[in-house]
């Protein structure tokens, strides 16, 4: 097995300028620092991480905690953080919280400076009660994808979700609808707010009824949820759904209450995620940048851990977009004419 005095002595150098030039530390010059690598090319050392651990106090990893990763979502940003820390020399360890509050705060509870040089929260879901195990952290940590207060403490890069209600609402208004009703996951109320506004803004409520909570993230959820809308009010002409999942129920729902998609209903859904562009209508939605998100919020980590400090305590929001597609339409808009 080579070693690094191997290296240094096919380089003409000490280990200890070894060790400096793989670390990245240390006065090397670059005539001296290029005869290393060109000994650790031609050698094909691999640094024993372990012991580079132990000695630097230094894991070379960012644990990143995530609610789930079997949607498009979270597995984007899942995605975008390893591609990122991998691109910086860095390892990824990740901890799936299930929906699971006692999980979480184990997972929470385990982690030392020994696991992780970093750590990076995405969605507050069964998290935000225990983030005070993180009080006396002694690496940094930062929140992402987070909609709940924030607590002061971290710093926070997000999406602005009121926004992101708003710009559905204000798609459903310019379209000329009033009669509307929300399908929402309890912790949306930021979303739920946006869209409210919208309807405010012309002199307009979205009544307390017209929320209905769906009772779990999924395509059965919004089913039900939609199903409970219609019911409640024959007469809703659009629906705003604060998950693209809950929104796929919704068309279901919208075809076994006989409701045609868009002629005489609207859906909007929030995430854009990929499965929208394929529904039947294809499915207008709030896109939201996720792997933007991700990348700002790991990199804010890794300049932390570069200049050996805490990130400052900070709230990066990031802007929503709208993606128009064929799930909505003008009020009371007929169906066109078939052949």
């Amino acid at each position: 097995m080579v070693t690094m005095q191997d290296v240094a002595e096919r380089a003409g150098v000490t280990k200890q300028t070894v060790s400096n030039v793989i670390r990245g530390r240390g006065a090397v010059s670059l005539p001296t620092a290029a005869r290393v690598r060109a000994a650790i090319e031609e050698l094909g050392y691999t640094p024993n991480l372990v012991a580079r651990s132990l000695a630097t106090g230094a894991t070379r990893t960012v644990g990143l905690f995530v609610p789930t990763v079997t949607g498009s979502f979270y597995a984007d940003i899942v995605e975008e953080v390893e591609d990122v820390l991998d691109a910086n020399g860095y390892h990824l360890l990740l901890c799936t919280t299930r929906l699971d509050g006692e999980r979480a705060k184990r997972h929470l509870a385990g982690l030392t400076s020994r696991s992780v040089d970093a750590l990076l929260i995405a969605g507050d879901r069964d998290l935000i009660d225990h983030l005070p195990l993180l009080a006396e952290a002694a690496f940094p940590v930062a929140l992402c994808a987070w909609e709940t207060d924030a607590p002061d403490r971290f710093p926070v890069v997000t999406i602005d979700y009121e926004r992101a209600g708003f710009l559905a609402g204000r798609h459903l208004r310019e379209l000329g609808h009033e009669r509307v009703a929300v399908l929402a996951s309890p912790d949306h109320a930021p979303r739920v707010a946006g869209f409210r506004r919208a309807f405010t803004a012309d002199g307009l409520t979205v009544p307390d009824g017209a929320v209905h909570l769906a009772s779990e993230p999924t395509p059965a959820g919004g089913f039900a949820a939609a199903t409970a809308a219609l019911t409640a009010d024959p007469r809703t002409t659009a629906l705003f759904a604060t998950h693209d999942v809950l929104a796929l129920g919704a068309l279901e729902a919208a075809r076994a209450a006989g409701r045609s998609v868009p002629h005489d209903l609207s859906i909007v859904g929030h995430d854009d995620n990929p499965e929208v562009g394929v529904a039947r209508p294809a499915l207008t939605s709030v896109a939201i940048p996720k792997r933007e998100m991700a990348r700002e919020a790991v990199e804010l980590l890794l300049r932390a851990l570069t200049k050996s400090g805490v990130p400052t305590n900070s709230m990066h929001l990031l802007r929503p977009e709208l993606v128009v597609r064929d799930s909505t339409a003008p009020v009371g808009c007929a169906p066109a004419d078939g052949p």
